[in-house]
């Protein structure tokens, strides 16, 4: 098991919140998998697991690994779909978090995001997701605000208002008009459009219009005259959805009602109201004057201020407030004298009213009275101003009819008539307009009034009563007024009773009409919603972006415009006339159980029925068992079958519980729908809804597909199917809807299509089934397409073509599995009733719709047609093929007609270019309307025919292609009458006759036999004696074609007509034993492209084909163009492979290749063996293609292989040879069409090479380069051009040293443009690649040769190649061009000059600066290293990669690895020139500077007193740096294969330096750090072994690291190796280990710098004093803070090597140091809150190490307190020793307690005894059991024995638990930090007796020590034995405050200028001595042996003396 395996299945035991936040992305991604997988298996929405995994969502989804988010998003989404409503509390963290990180991710990662929106939505957190949309459509990128609008767009069309309130969205609309991006603005305007589908458009317009440009008003008014139907939502909220399906079982059992059906179907009312903001108007009318206004004397005034208020109240919505003064006001003024002002007032009333709505009821009632009164005035407009606030006061809701009952009282008793019969009136008003419960409440206070005013003197009031009571019968019945109508005389009960009846009717004709206009026009406009459901783009919205699905419910007006009148008619009426001429018959009518029964009479047993009513469902399940029997022992029963049938929908029902009683009743209905004669529809209906379920039901489903199928075979499934359409895409159980598209998988393939209508069927795929959220849905839609398929073939296609891409390729894959059969296809089942035959289509292709377009055949179109300009009319042309494929190809002939007679005069257009595109115009129109196309199209074929006599061969090809899509429509017998006058007509010509033969033998081929084809002897045997041999041979083909398949009497009538020649060839041909031989003949002599055909051929026997051979599918599918005719041939094959490597042995054909510079033309057996490779490796349709002499067919090839590249890389790789002799083949031929394509595939190709790090072998450069150099010298410019830029892609890929010597010979060449072309790349190689070709630059002379050429063109390419050759190298070029005439010399004399005046011109300063470095390289090193090994320099540009193909090895190796010294490299020049060349230099190059620094170190190394050494120490640096950026640039060269050497020269030159070191001590830290790095990583590489002297190099790696660690700044080596221990970054490591993870290796690069740690640590004591303390303490401080204390105290119970090397680091300094290691902290925070963990780290050494008696107490021990606090709080700053050692006894019990650290404990407790024997520790003990004691007491006997037999537990884990200050010790004893139980501290180096001071490493590393591995030099070469002269430091009781104010007076002096600069050191010296910390240094003058500390040498103050030196100068301030 591999370690990453091993890690995986370690966290599957980890802690959910642990695995999801793991620092391993895989880790993360299984965890989140899992956690998708355990919520799907979660049933009970309330399990406690859900409320735990609620909140770790919010981190989980803003993972950086974008496949661990996606996997974040399927759990939480299967979390969404797990949980109720009550997950809602977690929605608003979860939305933000997707909101900020899962908008803008990969496609899939925004679906996903959508899908978990809408799951929020669902769980009722609406408030949520909106907070977070405000948030998404904020953001700065577009790409963000898209999905979040369209997730907006989709919850409100799938939820509808109610759940997601509109009010809220369009808020956030108008921001969203002004957006930058054009994206964001289309989706706000398809939004907007949903909106007005929702709340209407007129709210939308007030609302938002006036917030928009006047342009997007124009866009959208356009768009809104679109918008038709109404809304209703697809998708409930969950907890409705619990609810939902009981209610929707009952109701679909009783039967749905027209006027249930039109309810359902009504609009949601969102009132506008709800949707705006209210507005203050108080505020501004009392600034307007109105209370002033009011009182004036002057009416104008009052009116004025009146209509301020008027003006103001009459926004929509109003804020509520204290209206009472102004409502006292208006009362007054109601009464106003003059009229307009009492008019203004009512206004103001009625606007108020709208606005405030309830909360203006109370004002409402008080002004109630005074309006009612003013109806008393009869002028209109005071009159209809009162109607109009009346009634906006009711249906405001300020009146509630209930409460105005006196008011109503007193009015109809006002005196004035006019007053009674208005208020009447608008009482009849209010009662209309409420609701039918309302009424019920008030009808007894109302009814009594009315009919008191039936008794008024004025007949307007009578009839306004009359109207009231009519009004109140309307929505409550008869019955409250039968009591009434008593009282009535017969004259006026029978008025009352007319005009109720009249009210009636009217309401009944309205409403069956609104049923009949809703079953025929809301219908499709729901089909439309339903499919804007499933959009997920609100931009689909808009008519311009409308998906080809929202056509049909769009078009209600647009396709009738359109031209498509006809269609419409034959499409959309007849659903309508049926829906309402048959619903007696279809839709059954209510039942009543009791009816039923009494209706079967004796039909069936009475006990039967009434235990089927039982409760118990073993008695229901008898009876129902019993019920089958008496079913089938019945003779007739088709006249009880709906009877039957509706018993059992009734009792027991559909809402059955029990499986078995289900599956009877089931099967009892499957048996009565089987037996019947004739099964009525209405049955079918009355189960069809509980069948569905049943199918949905995995215990029943079998039962009830049985059940469905015997329906389809009673009644057809054409019927069954429409009604499960509706069924399943309204059910909420989505196993409804995919289990139901399974059932109908089966059907088809039971029944056919033939019953079916496919339009309707392909719409409900498309729209429901593939865009179903659910998997199991879609893939049973594809199953369902892919069944459609086998009936109607590929024409389907054309229907699905707006589907995504995903499902496409699905759809495709279920295509091959369900290839199409046609008519052959043999029916399982078969339909019984007699009728449904009537409506059975022909099936197969004709079963598919078709389109009528002649609508869109205009005269426009045709005159267009006959456009003089040719533009004009090749529009026209495209526009007919627009038509063709709007219409999904598939046409009706109706109107074609002209169209012919138009195309038929293109024809013979002069314009070539369109008479081709007519070619294809009328193919396309002859397969898009199938058979009929040779009835209408008045014999345009034989004017097709007659383009075949035009000489391009490019209209021939259109001519064949057009009768390929002819012939795919009618069969070839119709087209021979137009073929035999095309072969007989003179100017058809040689190539057309012979291309119509060879088209004639292709479909004769095909076919078995062929009643007219005899008709074609006569002309074909004519053609026997043809002039051309070409049309002789195709004639002879296809003749012995025309014999196979005409019959044999046939064959002698013919043979009478015929004479001469051609009466022989056709005897000799004549006998069918030779039919077959011919045939084979015909199809050898064809060559390779007619392979196919010939195996067609071969698989007929005696002249018949085999049944289902290929030739006979490939005809019958044979359609569209003649591309697609070639494609067909190959669907046999396209399952293969494209490419073949699987006996591919490349190294063997590359041992064949000759490798010469030089191009030879491909010899023809060379082409046969390239053929023959074709044909092995390729499939067999690319070979085809690519050996064909078309050139159409190899570029079609080209574009088969360009496709399949990114695919294919590593196949095309295997052959690579194969394929470049095909390039090299095709620059021989002379096409350009093919040569192009060849030029554009190429460089995709070697980009590809680039991706996979793949480099040219020698063997496939010689096969390819030599060809491509010779035809540089096109003739064509593009082509040059091209070629041109290969080569340089190719010099890039391949190496310019590589390539040099191909162009070099590519100057040789006989064709001139050839050698400018090499000319030219020569001097691109000198600009761009001279490091590169340094060590071939002789052959500059060749080129220089070219300047005494007689072609001007190549002197002046050679000049200009020199001149650059001149700029690069300067004077040295002479060198290399030396054998020239004066003539010669002279031209390059001027041109040099004119380049240096260029480089002056530009700046380019002086020839040969730019590279001095590399021109000193060519000049003493290159060229003579070169010339001694005999080799082409090699080089890699850039770093170095891991070539698969490196095949060179190095021949000249150095055998040590101390390298030559050059002697003739001195001076700073040549040392510049070679750090140069090693920065810039390949590998190899580079050693040729390392030899120069090699030679300058010896120099002066060897003269250390000249000034050479302090040149080179201010350049060591930047020579280290540079050597180790080169280290793995040469380690990485050596691995592909090549000598080691140049890693040898870069070790032994960084050996050099380092041992030096002066040299050593000057490289700088950073520079240090990468070093030591790489090394590291190179000693840790598991391939260094397996190189070139792999065992030398690991030792050289091991010296140096050591020398380094010896002789550098050892401060920067402990700082560098401590930030080393950190987990290193992996783009670091060379290259990624395959079999190990990045966690094991940094694991083991932290062992190798612990190893160099402890190296320097050994030797601290000897180097204290040249280390600065300071910066080595900054560098712990900062590791440990950046572990934090968290991290270490779980690395404390773990060995954990890293931290415990830094613990033994600073155990050592503060050891070494003493308490004065706290004066070393000036780079540490000391004052930090809170504190540093190292302090309490130094803290705990420092207690330790004086128990341990290693130090000399000299004060108050154990300073524990950092701050300045000390001082103020003295008490705080100690401890007492005995609550010391209370809590330490108290640490270790609690250890001794616990089984996994009692060992331990115990081995502590013990040392505890040794250090105090005085202290009783079982008095610590008195509360514990005596167990425990006795446990206790034998425990530390036993360690006394181990301690004396000389064992110790070392090899347990000790953990050091972390400082007092840090850790909540038990609440018993005060904290203080443990005394023995630092973990590096071992009790060897505690208990020594000896030497207390010596050095001792934990036990767990000198083991370590013993590992075998890489690095075993660090350990075992070169270790410094250790001093035995040690010291005691004395702990002092120096606080911090005297080194503070120590560093203030300095700070101060320094700042005064007392300190000077010459004396510093010995003040700073006298300074420490004497005063500021005396106590921590005895003075100089004392002796160093009595005082125990070494005398300190000016050396040995440099670390102390810099450190000072910073204080001093305030540079370094607290972190």
């Amino acid at each position: 098991m591999s370690e990453e395996e091993k890690l995986l299945k370690e966290a599957k035991k980890l802690p959910w919140d642990d695995r999801l936040f793991h620092k391993n992305w895989k880790v993360r991604n299984e965890a989140n998998i899992d956690l998708a997988a355990l919520c799907d298996s979660i049933a009970d929405p309330k399990d406690p697991r859900l409320r735990e995994f609620g909140p770790l969502f919010r981190k989980t989804l803003v993972d950086s690994n974008s496949p661990v988010q996606e996997k974040a998003l399927d759990a939480l989404v299967a979390f969404l779909r797990a949980a109720d409503a009550d997950a809602g509390r977690y929605g608003k963290e979860v939305c933000d978090a997707i909101v900020a990180k899962c908008l803008t991710g990969r496609p899939k990662t925004v679906e996903k995001a959508q899908a978990a929106f809408m799951l929020w939505v669902e769980l009722e957190a609406v408030d949520a997701f909106l907070d977070a949309m405000e948030k998404a459509i904020k953001n700065k990128v577009s790409k963000a605000v898209v999905p979040a609008i369209d997730v907006m767009f989709q919850a409100l069309s799938e939820f509808g208002a109610k759940v997601v309130p509109p009010k809220r969205i369009l808020k956030m609309l108008p921001e969203l008009f002004d957006h930058q991006d054009q994206n964001v603005r289309a989706s706000s305007k398809g939004l907007t459009l949903e909106l007005c589908r929702w709340i209407g458009k007129d709210p939308v317009k007030s609302i938002l219009f006036e917030k928009m440009r006047d342009t997007m008003k124009k866009e959208l008014e356009a768009e809104l005259a679109n918008v038709t139907g109404t809304a209703r939502p697809s998708r409930k909220i969950r907890s409705e959805q619990d609810k939902e399906p009981e209610r929707e079982a009952v109701s679909e059992v009783v039967g749905p009602g027209p006027s249930e059906e039109s309810t359902g179907d009504a609009p949601l009312e969102i009132d506008e109201y709800e949707l705006v903001d209210p507005v203050d108007i108080l505020t501004p009318l009392e600034k307007s004057g109105f209370w002033d206004g009011v009182k004036a004397t002057k009416w104008s005034e009052r009116k004025e201020a009146v209509a301020e208020l008027t003006k103001l109240a009459s926004t929509k919505r109003i804020a509520p407030g204290d209206f009472t003064e102004i409502c006292r006001t208006l009362k007054k003024l109601i009464a106003d004298v003059n009229i307009a002002v009492a008019v203004e007032a009512i206004q103001a009333i009625g606007n108020l009213a709208k606005g405030l709505r309830t909360h203006f009821s109370g004002s409402s009632r008080f002004l109630l009275p005074g309006l009612l009164e003013k109806l008393k005035e009869k002028k209109p407009t005071l009159s209809e101003a009162l109607t109009q606030t009346l009634q906006a006061m009711h249906t405001a809701g300020c009146l509630n009819l209930v409460d105005i009952v006196e008011d109503i009282k007193t009015a109809v008793k006002n005196k004035v008539p006019l007053v009674r019969s208005l208020t009447l009136n608008w009482v009849t008003f209010c009662i209309e307009t409420s609701n039918k419960a309302v009424v019920l409440k008030l009808h007894k206070d109302y009814v009594p009034i009315f009919m008191e005013c039936l008794q008024d003197g004025t007949p307007e009031v009578r009839d306004a009563a009359f109207s009231a009571l009519a009004a109140i019968a309307k929505l409550v019945g008869m019955r409250p007024l039968e009591r009434s109508l008593e009282k009535l005389d017969d004259v006026r009960r029978k008025k009352l009773s007319e005009m109720i009846m009249g009210s009636e009717g009217g309401t009944s004709t309205s409403a069956s009409s609104a049923t009949v206009k809703s079953s025929g026009v809301t219908a499709p406009s729901l089909e439309t919603s339903d499919s804007s459901f499933v959009r997920r783009s609100a931009a689909s919205m808009l008519s311009g972006k409308r998906p080809v699905q929202a056509a049909p419910g769009k078009q209600k007006g647009g396709s009738v415009k359109s031209g498509g009148s006809k269609k419409v008619d034959t499409t959309v009426q007849p659903k309508a006339s049926k829906l309402v001429e048959t619903p007696e018959d279809v839709e059954p009518a209510e039942m009543s159980l009791e009816e039923i029964e009494s209706r079967l009479g004796s039909l069936i047993q009475a006990d039967t029925i009434s235990q089927l009513k039982s409760s118990a469902w073993k008695e229901r399940l008898e009876a129902i068992s019993s019920f089958k029997q008496q079913v089938e022992s019945l003779q007739d029963i088709d006249q009880s079958v709906e009877l039957l049938v509706r018993l059992l929908c009734a009792v027991p029902g559909w809402s059955e519980k029990n499986v078995q009683v289900q599956q009877q009743v089931i099967e009892g209905i499957s048996h009565i729908a089987s037996t019947a004669k004739k099964f009525p529809k209405k049955c079918v209906v009355l189960c069809l809804l509980g069948i569905s379920e049943r199918v949905a039901d995995i215990k029943t489903r079998t039962h009830a597909m049985k059940c469905l199928t015997a329906f389809s075979e009673a009644i057809g499934p054409g019927f069954v199917f429409e009604r499960l359409y509706k069924i399943m895409r309204e059910h909420k159980n989505p196993k409804v809807l995919s289990e139901g598209i399974l059932w109908m998988v089966s059907a088809v393939d039971d029944f056919g299509v033939s019953h079916l209508k496919l339009k309707d069927l392909i719409d409900f795929c498309k729209e429901t089934g593939l865009q179903s959220s659910a998997a199991a849905t879609r893939n049973s839609t594809i199953k369902l397409l892919g069944a459609i398929h086998k009936f109607v073939g590929p024409d389907i296609k054309g229907f699905l073509n707006d589907v995504k891409p995903a499902l496409l390729s699905a759809l495709e894959a279920e295509y091959e599995k369900n290839p199409f059969e046609g008519a052959s296809v043999v029916l399982k089942r078969n339909v019984r009733a007699t009728e449904s035959t009537s409506s059975v289509s022909a099936g197969g292709l004709d079963s598919l719709p078709r389109e009528d377009i002649s609508g869109k055949i205009t005269p426009t179109l045709l005159k267009s047609l006959e456009s003089p300009d040719w533009k004009v009319r090749l529009e026209s042309i495209e526009a007919v093929n627009k038509i063709l494929e709007e219409a999904n190809k598939r046409i009706q002939p109706t109107g074609t007609v002209e169209l012919f007679g138009a195309l038929r005069a293109r024809l013979y257009d002069s314009n070539k270019n369109l008479v081709a595109a007519t070619l294809t115009a009328v193919g396309n129109v002859a397969s898009a309307m199938g058979a009929p196309v040779e009835k209408f199209s008045k014999g345009i074929l034989s004017d097709v025919l007659k383009c075949l006599g035009d000489n391009k061969k490019h209209m021939r090809e259109c001519t064949l292609t057009t009768l390929d899509s002819w012939l795919s429509a009618v069969h070839l017998d119709k087209m021979v009458p137009y073929i035999t006058a095309a072969i007989s007509e003179t100017k058809l010509g040689a190539e057309g006759r012979k291309d119509l033969f060879e088209w004639l033998t292709r479909q004769l081929s095909g076919l078995s036999d062929s009643s007219d084809a005899f008709h074609l002897l006569k002309p074909a045997s004519s053609a026997l004696t043809d002039k051309s041999s070409d049309v002789r041979k195709a004639a002879e083909t296809c003749i012995s074609e025309i014999l196979r398949v005409s019959g044999h009497e046939s064959v002698e009538k013919s043979l009478r007509d015929i004479q001469g020649p051609a009466l022989a060839l056709v005897e000799r041909l004549k006998p069918h034993g030779s039919f077959q031989e011919s045939f084979e003949s015909r199809a050898i002599s064809m060559g390779p492209t007619s392979k196919s055909i010939s195996k067609a051929g071969k698989s007929a026997s005696n002249g018949v084909l085999k049944h289902g051979s290929k030739a006979t599918s490939r005809t019958i599918a044979t359609k569209g163009s003649r591309l697609d005719s070639i494609m067909s041939q190959d669907i046999s094959v396209q399952s293969q492979a494209l490419i073949n490597v699987k006996d591919s042995i490349k190294e063997d054909r590359e041992k064949l290749v000759v490798r010469k510079f030089k191009f030879e033309e491909p010899r023809p057996e060379q082409i046969q063996d390239l053929e023959n490779d074709m044909t092995k490796y390729l499939r067999e349709d690319l070979h085809r293609r690519l050996l064909s002499p078309d050139f159409k067919k190899q570029v079609e090839g080209l574009e088969m292989l360009q496709k399949a590249l990114p695919t294919i890389k590593k196949e095309i790789i295997e052959i690579l040879d194969i394929l470049l002799r095909w390039f090299a083949l095709q620059f021989c031929k002379s096409n350009t069409t093919c040569l192009l394509k060849v030029l554009e595939f190429l460089p995709d190709l070697f980009d590809s090479f680039r991706d996979e790090a793949y480099t040219l072998t020698e063997s496939e450069a010689a096969i390819f380069f030599p060809c491509l150099i010779e035809k540089l010298g096109h003739n064509i410019e593009k082509v040059r051009e091209k070629m041109r830029e290969l080569t340089k892609q190719i010099v890039q890929a391949y190496t310019a040293a590589k390539s040099f010597p191909y162009i070099l010979e590519g100057l040789h060449s006989k064709n001139n443009r050839t050698r400018i072309e090499c000319a030219d790349l020569v001097g691109y190689l000198i600009d761009h690649h001279v490091a590169e070709i340094s060590g071939q630059l002789k052959s500059l002379q060749t080129v220089a040769n070219l300047t005494a050429e007689r072609d001007g063109e190549i002197r002046k390419a050679a000049l200009n190649t020199l001149a650059t050759g001149y700029k690069i190298l300067g004077e040295d070029i002479w060198r290399y061009v030396r054998k020239l005439t004066d003539a010669q010399k002279s031209m390059l004399d001027d041109r040099f000059k004119w380049k240096v005046r260029e480089m002056e011109k530009r700046n380019e300063g002086k020839p040969g600066e730019a590279r001095a470095s590399l021109r000193r390289s060519v000049r003493e090193i290159g060229s003579d290293v070169a010339e001694q090994s005999g080799e082409v320099t090699r080089s890699v540009s850039g770093p170095a990669l891991s070539r698969r193909n490196f095949g060179h090895s190095e021949p000249h190796m150095e055998s040590q690895l101390m390298p030559h010294v050059l002697s003739g490299a001195n001076g700073p020049t040549d040392w510049n020139e070679a750090l140069d060349i090693i920065s810039f230099g390949s590998p190899e190059q580079s050693v040729q500077g390392m030899k120069v620094v090699c030679h300058e170190l010896a120099q002066s190394i060897n003269d250390p007193e000249g000034g050479a050494m302090d040149e080179l120490v201010r350049d060591a640096d930047r020579l280290v740096s540079r050597l180790a950026d080169k280290v793995a640039k040469t380690f990485e060269f050596s691995l592909t294969g090549a000598s080691s050497r140049s890693c040898k020269y870069v070790l032994n030159t960084l050996m050099q330096t380092f041992q030096n070191k002066r040299l050593a001590y000057a490289v700088k830290e950073t520079t240090l750090d990468s070093l030591i790095t790489e090394l590291l990583l190179w000693l840790l590489d598991e391939r260094v072994p397996h190189m070139d002297d792999g065992s030398q190099l690991l030792k050289a790696l091991n010296v140096l690291m050591l020398k380094i660690l010896d002789n550098a700044d050892r401060t920067s080596s402990f700082v560098v190796l401590i930030n080393l221990l950190r987990p290193l970054d992996p783009s670091r490591w060379p290259s990624p280990a395959s079999n190990e993870t990045f966690a094991s290796r940094n694991q083991k690069f932290s062992d190798l710098v612990v190893k160099c740690l402890i190296k320097l640590t050994k030797v601290l004591q000897s180097t204290i004093y040249e280390v600065d303390l300071d910066r080595i303490l900054q560098s712990i401080y900062l590791y440990l803070q950046d572990l934090g204390m968290e991290e270490i105290r779980r690395r404390a119970g773990t060995d954990d090597k890293p931290l415990r090397m830094v613990k033994t680091v600073l155990h050592e300094l503060v050891k070494l140091r003493g308490a004065a290691i706290k004066s070393h902290l000036s780079m540490v925070p000391i004052d930090m809150k809170p504190q540093p963990i190292i302090l309490d780290y130094i803290d705990l050494n420092l207690e330790t190490l004086a128990a341990a008696r290693m130090l000399t107490s000299t004060g108050s021990g154990g300073q524990t307190h950092w701050g300045d606090s000390a001082a103020n709080n003295p008490s705080s700053a100690t401890h007492s020793a005995d609550a010391q050692l209370k809590q330490e006894l108290a640490a270790i019990f609690k250890k001794i307690g616990d089984k996994q650290t009692c060992t331990i404990g115990l081995y502590e407790l013990y040392r505890i005894t040794q250090l105090y024997p005085k202290v009783d520790i079982f008095s610590q003990l008195q509360n514990a059991s005596e167990a425990f004691r006795t446990y206790i007491r034998d425990g530390l006997m036993q360690m006394e024995k181990n301690a004396a037999a000389g064992r110790t537990p070392s090899s347990l884990p000790m953990p050091t638990p972390p400082p007092a200050s840090l850790n909540v010790s038990s609440p018993e004893f005060a904290p203080l930090s443990p005394v023995h139980t630092n973990s590096l501290v071992d009790s060897k180096s505690l208990n020594v007796k000896s030497e207390p001071t010596s050095f001792n490493l934990p036990p767990s590393y000198t083991e370590e020590n013993r590992l075998n591995n890489a690095t075993r030099g660090l350990t075992e070469n070169s270790m410094v034995d250790q001093r035995n002269e040690r010291y005691i430091s004395g702990v002092t009781s120096g606080t911090l405050d005297a080194i503070r104010e120590r560093m203030k007076s300095m700070q101060l002096a320094a700042s005064a200028g007392n300190l000077d600069q010459e004396t510093r050191p010995l003040m700073y010296v006298s300074d420490n001595v004497n005063q500021a910390v005396s106590g921590q240094i005895p003075r100089a003058s004392e002796n160093p042996l009595q005082s125990g500390v070494l005398p300190m040498d000016e050396r040995a103050l440099s670390g102390l003396q810099a450190r000072m030196e910073r204080l001093k100068s305030g540079t370094i301030e607290p972190l």
